[in-house]
């Protein structure tokens, strides 16, 4: 990379990056800078991501990469290169494969009314699955710890510790 008179950038630094998006293998060239966030958003169109506070704090932008919950405004896109990355949107996929319905966690968190403007809702249910995935059977505090690293700002929190409950009962059967 060089600059030219001005001082200005005369050429992009990019980088091609392959990863595996809710099954799907995606391989794109990337500025090392772009966020996870934005790859998913904007390279990937999976509008689920959200993009709050930019900081880490509010967890909107959770996806689960390689099994484990990160928050993708946090990570830049090249990071991810090699890896497995899973959406809401691909939640919603694996429970389309078999009958058309929605995952039993989206579909507890709709039963329960867990979400009103639904900014943040993204974020909860990933955190869900990675709650219950490591506990079938969490207790009402191992649930609140769980979602500790999300914010709402809407609904209190009650009915989203319900559809976490619900959804453990449903996937337990």
């Amino acid at each position: 990379m060089s600059t030219d008179a001005t001082g200005d950038y005369d050429e992009r630094v990019t980088e091609e990056i392959t990863v595996t998006v809710n099954g799907e293998e995606v391989t794109a060239e990337v500025e090392p800078r772009l966020k996870l966030s934005d790859f998913l958003r904007n390279e990937c169109g999976l509008n689920g991501v959200r993009v709050g506070c930019e900081h880490g704090v509010c967890g909107a932008c959770t996806v689960e990469q390689d099994g484990r919950t990160v928050k993708s405004c946090l990570s830049y896109a090249v990071q991810a290169d090699g890896a497995e990355i899973e959406t809401v949107e691909g939640l919603t996929d694996e429970a389309e494969s078999e009958d058309g319905s929605l995952h039993p966690i989206q579909e507890a968190f709709h039963e329960t009314h867990a979400l009103q403007c639904g900014f943040c809702t993204s974020g909860f249910v990933m955190a869900t699955k990675e709650l219950l995935e490591e506990n079938p059977d969490p207790t009402r505090e191992e649930i609140e710890e769980g979602l500790a690293d999300n914010i709402c700002r809407c609904t209190g929190y009650q009915n989203i510790y319900e559809a976490v409950e619900r959804a453990a009962e449903e996937m337990r059967e």
